[in-house]
């Protein structure tokens, strides 16, 4: 379906007193309505089904809690990368186990305010905070209170021009809406994702609140990934899941090309249908592979528990440090010791005999400040989070 523009352009100057043009949204919902072929409404309820299968199987879980707390940092690395850092998984697990990481400083606090963000936005979630425009400032603020973007007003919506590509607004790919519109537009997005009268299907709801919230753009830095977020934040709220296991992360990074593509399809032309078809096949994707990585770590830590306690009097203790790991794959002889509750030799003793076993890999061939992980699991995880 032909719709022209989703916006109208504003004339505006910038602080350089560059005249440019901004694009200005017009509000959701689409005019006329969304038309879903066949097969669209097919791949939006395999996504659902996909969606279904991945709450399940959380239940399957010995331990939901370890598993949605290395997905998040997954999702945190991969998230970040679209916005051009370089860490990998490990370099996380590192930063997080005081141990030194191999990449700037700036790049794995980025990605550990990530981690802080989501977690603040799903503990709100809980205690049955709405998800608003309130929410979203406030996960915006964590994600940018330490390291870059920290002087970009965190957690307020910006009060000049920004744009994205090029050096300046006037070579920019894309300009968003002027500031001073930016306050109204937020709140028609919010009043519309609250649509009480005229119920949006959930996954519908979230694929346009993403590209409307893109197109706004209302903060300096970070609307990325907040806009990422928003995605989990939603299907949360919706009761879709009950844990944050679902993130589009990997794939739209694995389809960037085709992700900017398609926003600017929606912003020129109102081609609303392709891009609902790409995230329902996203969103299927994602689920579909979230449930495959949370059976690959249940059979693997099932296999190496079987391994370990053929070792008769040491495994016991060895059991312990494996089950430590599985919360904190990569750590330290002190965080073992306080995560297990036996002594350092003893910790030190069942370390080494899962490294003999190749369980364990030491990661810093010293004597002392010994750094362990737990390389089959992190491996599993790691898999798509490769630095483009």
């Amino acid at each position: 379906m032909q719709r022209g523009p989703t916006g109208e352009y504003a004339i505006t100057s910038t602080e350089g007193g560059e005249t440019v043009r901004a694009f200005q949204p017009y509000p959701l919902p689409p005019r006329p309505p969304l038309a879903i072929a066949p097969d669209v409404r097919q791949k939006l309820d395999d996504a659902l089904l996909a969606l279904g299968r991945l709450d399940s199987v959380t239940t399957l879980l010995p331990d939901t809690r370890l598993f949605l707390y290395m997905y998040i940092r997954k999702e945190a690395i991969l998230s970040s990368q679209i916005e051009g850092t370089q860490s990998s998984l490990s370099d996380l697990l590192l930063f997080e186990a005081d141990a030194v990481p191999g990449v700037p400083v700036d790049d794995i606090r980025e990605v550990s305010n990530y981690v802080a963000a989501i977690e603040h936005g799903l503990t709100r979630i809980r205690e049955g905070f709405p998800f608003s425009n309130r929410l979203v400032r406030e996960v915006h603020g964590i994600l940018l209170r330490r390291g870059r973007g920290a002087d970009k007003e965190p957690g307020g919506v910006r009060r000049s021009q920004n744009w994205l590509g090029g050096t300046r607004p006037g070579n920019a790919r894309f300009v968003p809406p002027p500031a001073e519109r930016v306050p109204e537009l937020m709140g028609q997005l919010e009043t519309w994702i609250h649509d009480r009268d005229e119920r949006t299907p959930v996954l519908i709801k979230a694929a346009l609140a993403h590209v409307q919230f893109e197109t706004i753009h209302p903060f300096l830095d970070g609307n990325g990934r907040v806009a990422r977020l928003m995605v989990t934040l939603m299907l949360c709220v919706e009761g879709v899941l009950r844990d944050p296991l679902l993130f589009l992360s990997l794939y739209l990074k694995q389809h960037r090309d085709r992700y900017y593509e398609l926003l600017t399809r929606v912003r020129q032309d109102g081609d609303w249908e392709a891009w609902v078809e790409f995230f329902a096949e996203g969103v299927g994707e994602a689920a579909n592979a979230a449930v495959l990585t949370a059976q690959r770590l249940t059979d693997r830590v099932r296999q190496d528990r079987d391994a370990i306690q053929r070792h008769g009097r040491g495994a016991g203790t060895a059991l312990r440090v494996l089950t430590a790991m599985q919360e904190r794959p990569i750590a330290n002889v002190r965080t073992l010791v306080a995560m297990t509750r036996v002594s350092t030799p003893a910790v030190l003793k069942a370390a080494r005999l899962l490294v003999k076993t190749g369980l364990l890999t030491e990661m810093t061939g010293k004597q002392r400040g010994l750094v362990f992980s737990y390389a089959p699991y992190v491996a599993i995880l790691s898999e798509g989070t490769q630095p483009l």
